[in-house]
């Protein structure tokens, strides 16, 4: 089973759009861990600390229970609203980082049953074709673009079949009425004929077959060939992957069979580190390439890290920031530089995981620097096209007993992104206090943060007179978001709304962040009384380092300025996304 999950609506209340919404804030849409596990109540947590945590081991690879939840909305959405699930699968693939949400749509993309069906009238005559949404699944398999990291990877394609494959999700697609219901065999769809022409496309421009090998993806494209049959133009196919044939029981297979000259990935052993390095620079070897073929009594050494860092993407150098600090390697000016660079562009908040494993306070700083840089480039990027303010309201009362401390570390995740000129913020039992950090960084933030205690009654509004008495005015065409961060037990909502009149806020969008303890229903009432979207997410979500920034893009979207209906904007942008459409 899985954990609960707390909406803003009831769930047969929510219509497409709110649906989509929801998943977009309370969904991690990370099903994929390389790494041992635990399953506590449907949820993966890492086996480190088994002990405390309980639940049932799961090894690395797919978990069932969050991809079968994932699948099981995204069907929802579809079934309410076919067209829009279409277009946030466009949407996902060429406007997010979610990868494993990519994996996840164009599944369900390309087994769904709009498929062009003729559509024929009193006659027999074919009269239209049913929306082929089908080619939406086959264009994000087959979707290119030089150096982007949003198209799907070869482990992405075979992930969507595997996905597909998987007994929970082939049962959500029968009950959905997607395949055959008495078939044994799971619905792939177009599964089959997109990965065929995806390997074609790769075995006709060689020089991306042999870049995805040096980029260790030589296994992954053999096992997406075995699952379709592929049938190759010609034996370099199997010789660039290193791949030897063998004749077929029934004897059908004539390639491949003679002469045919495997490129093997030898190992290096005999080799000394000159020779190793000389081999990698010559040969162009990527890192996963070179690692598992080291001889143990040579290892990696700074010279040979040196010689792979051209295969390096910024998120690897990330990632192997423990192993460039052991090496001694950030202490080399042109290695540390490109190492920076690399810590500005991150878009992720994975940097905090990676800063436990480092010794040096300076790398742990840049590591926590490339978190917050993350937030702030997803805080930019949702306000760019207005000038947004956000309103956080923090609930210190009594009722926030024990979960307090949880809101304060949600805080320091988000906080630290936003420019101190856009930002307000205050907390409140019975009296406002408006708090100011003292820089924009987590630092400050958690300065800022360190003396709140939970005490005293709830009234919402204090926080919002306090802002008012310090000097906040919001004029013009700026738009202030309200986000409040508690659990929403408090005053009446009509009452929280009059305080936003008086005070003459017009309030366009209001979310908040559930941080447990006793709850109310003052926020959302008040969103209803105001007559301005309302959006909902757990705390306990941003313990994943990849939702806080695309949650922020969702919360701080201002919403359609002349909506006769409350609406999200990230909705309207996901709807104005155009279909993708396969390569002819």
């Amino acid at each position: 089973m899985t954990t609960p999950r707390t909406t803003p609506l009831p769930e047969e209340q929510m219509g497409p759009a709110e649906r989509l919404l929801d998943l977009v804030l309370s969904s991690s849409a990370h099903l994929w861990h390389n790494r041992p596990g635990l399953d506590v109540g449907g949820t993966w947590h890492p086996a480190r600390g088994a002990k405390a945590r309980g639940g049932q081991p799961v090894a690395p690879g797919l978990f069932v229970p969050a991809a079968a939840e994932l699948y099981r909305r995204l069907l929802d959405i579809y079934r309410l609203n076919a067209k829009l699930a279409a277009h946030f699968a466009s949407y996902a693939l060429v406007e997010t980082d979610w990868r494993d949400l990519k994996v996840a749509c164009a599944a369900l993309m390309l087994v769904q049953g709009a498929s062009g069906a003729p559509v024929h009238d009193d006659d027999g005559e074919v009269a239209f074709h049913d929306d082929d949404y089908r080619r939406v699944g086959e264009a994000m398999v087959l979707h290119y673009q030089k150096k982007s990291v949003r198209m799907l990877t070869p482990k992405a394609v075979l992930r969507v079949a595997e996905l597909l494959e998987t007994p929970a999700i082939a049962e959500l697609n029968r009950k959905a009425g997607i395949g055959d219901p008495a078939a044994k065999r799971a619905p792939m769809g177009r599964w089959a004929k997109a990965a065929t022409k995806w390997l074609a496309v790769r075995e006709a421009n060689r020089p991306m077959l042999e870049g995805l090998v040096r980029a260790g993806y030589k296994e992954t494209i053999k096992a997406i060939a075995r699952k379709v049959g592929y049938k190759p133009q010609s034996e370099e196919f199997f010789a660039i992957l290193g791949w030897k044939q063998s004749q077929a029981k029934d004897g059908r297979r004539t390639m491949g069979l003679d002469g045919l000259e495997l490129r093997k990935s030898d190992r290096f052993d005999g080799l000394s580190e000159a020779e190793i390095c000389e081999s990698i620079v010559t040969r162009r070897l990527a890192y996963k390439e070179v690692v598992g073929r080291l001889p143990a009594d040579v290892g990696l050494t700074p010279a040979i890290m040196v010689a792979l860092l051209p295969s390096l993407s910024d998120r690897d150098l990330r990632q192997l920031t423990p192993t460039l600090e052991e090496l001694g390697l950030l202490v080399v000016p042109e290695i540390r530089d490109r190492w920076e660079a690399a810590i500005r562009a991150a878009t992720d908040q994975r940097a905090l995981n990676i800063a436990k494993n480092v010794r040096s306070k300076e790398i742990k700083d840049k590591l926590v620097e490339a978190a917050d840089h993350a937030v702030k480039a997803a805080v930019a990027e949702a306000t760019t096209e207005a000038d947004v303010r956000v309103m956080f309201l923090i609930d210190k009362s009594g009722s926030m007993e024990g979960a307090i401390e949880q809101s304060k570390e949600v805080l320091s995740k988000i906080l630290a992104g936003f420019p101190l000129e856009r930002l307000h913020v205050a907390a409140f039992d019975t009296m406002g206090t408006v708090l100011r950090p003292k820089a924009s960084s987590r630092a400050a933030v958690q300065h800022m943060l360190a003396p709140i205690k939970a005490a005293g009654g709830t009234m919402h509004g204090a926080a919002v007179q306090a802002l008012h008495r310090d000097g906040l005015r919001v004029t013009g065409d700026t738009k202030l978001i309200v986000i409040v961060v508690g659990d929403e037990a408090g005053e009446l909502g009509a009452n929280l709304a009059q305080t936003f009149r008086q005070l003459a806020y017009r309030v366009d969008a209001i979310a908040l962040l559930f941080s447990g303890g006793h709850r109310g229903s003052s926020v959302r009432d008040c969103a209803k009384a105001l007559g301005v979207p309302y959006s909902e997410v757990k705390a306990d979500q941003f313990d994943d380092p990849y939702h806080v920034p695309r949650v922020l893009k969702a919360l701080l979207e201002a919403p359609a300025a002349k909506a006769t209906v409350p609406t999200s904007a990230l909705v309207e942008k996901i709807m104005a996304t155009p279909l993708l459409e396969p390569p002819a």
